[in-house]
Order: structure tokens, then sequence, then C-alpha cells
């Protein structure tokens, strides 16, 4: 009657899609859920992880014990460390290449001794292939979307936009500048 039940930490694994303008933001949700007593695992490909290593030196992801980065691969060819990777070639990469090395990585996570299991996914909206994960280990997941509201309400009505006619662009002339026209690669689907 006198023992004391530890109560474990709830574990959040967080996956950005592999860009600095989807990275940054998940981290600084990451940061905020683990000042309010979660246990974090951020995910990273291979490539950004080296890179991010490379940028401030092998300490850099050395400190919170229970604040761990991981990395899984994306699917592609070793490239450039200095270039920046595809974002049309990620986006048809990833969902291919990268459940299956995830599952992995949450089936390690849950057998460790040195952390709590899994409670949770927070993923970047773009890589809905942890849905499946999610789906797999009966974990809640959050999908994440780094985008400012102004983005996300574009992207919310590309659809209607491409049923309109409006979108894509049709090649337009302006007096003083060159032709333009736009269009979404094969990864895009309205």
């Amino acid at each position: 009657m006198g023992s004391l039940v530890e109560i474990e930490k709830p574990h959040a694994i967080f996956i950005p899609f592999p860009a600095q303008g989807h990275i940054n933001p998940m981290m600084k949700l990451a940061k905020l859920l683990h000042l309010k007593g979660f246990h974090i695992s951020f995910v990273n490909t291979h490539f950004n992880h080296k890179r991010l290593l490379r940028s401030g030196g092998p300490s850099t992801l050395d400190g919170l014990p229970d604040f761990r980065f991981y990395s899984i691969p994306d699917g592609l060819p070793p490239s450039d460390a200095d270039s920046t990777q595809s974002i049309p070639v990620l986006c048809e990469s990833l969902p291919k290449h990268s459940l299956e090395p995830f599952c992995e990585l949450i089936t390690r996570l849950n057998g460790a001794s040195d952390v709590p299991p899994v409670s949770c996914i927070v993923s970047d909206g773009v890589m809905t292939f942890t849905l499946k994960a999610a789906e797999k280990f009966g974990l809640p997941e959050v999908l994440f979307w780094t985008t400012s509201a102004c983005g996300f309400l574009a992207y919310s009505h590309c659809r209607d936009l491409v049923q309109k006619g409006y979108i894509p662009l049709k090649g337009i002339w302006v007096t003083g500048f060159i032709l333009v026209s736009c269009s979404f690669g094969k990864s895009f689907s309205f």
C-alpha cells in the first residue's frame, strides 16, 4: 500500500519532411513538448542527419537523455553533402522506402529498456506513410503542417482551384517580364 508507481513519460516520435522549412518548425514543437515532460525521438533522413552533425560537430546531437536523434534512409542514392536534395524526387521516394525502416525503429524503441514505449507519432503533414506505421502499432498520430496558416489555406483549396481551371496556371505575359508558365509535378495529385 505504501509503494509508489513511477509514471512513465509519454514518448513522441517526430518525423519531419527532410527540408529546412519543415525540420525547424517540427524541432520547435518537439522542444516545447520536451519542456512539458515528453521523451522525444526526433527522426531525420540519413542525409539530413549527417548534415546536422557536420554543421555543429559530432557533439551536436549529444545532451539530454530524453531527447534523442535517429535517422532512417530516404531511398535515394548518396549525394553531395552540400547539395540540396530534389523535393519532387524525395516526395516520390520517401513513401516507397521509408515505411519499413520507420517501423523497425518503432519496434526497436519499444523494445529498449532505456526509453519509455512510444506513445504517439507527430509527423509532417506530407509524410503520410507514417499513418500506416501508426495503424500497425496502434498509436495515435498527429499530422503537423509546418507551413504558415496562409500556405495551409492555399494548399487546402488546390483541388477546387484545379477543378475550376485556375491552376495549373496558363502561360501569362506581362510587359517587361519573360513568359512564365507553371505546372505541378506528378507528385501532386488533386
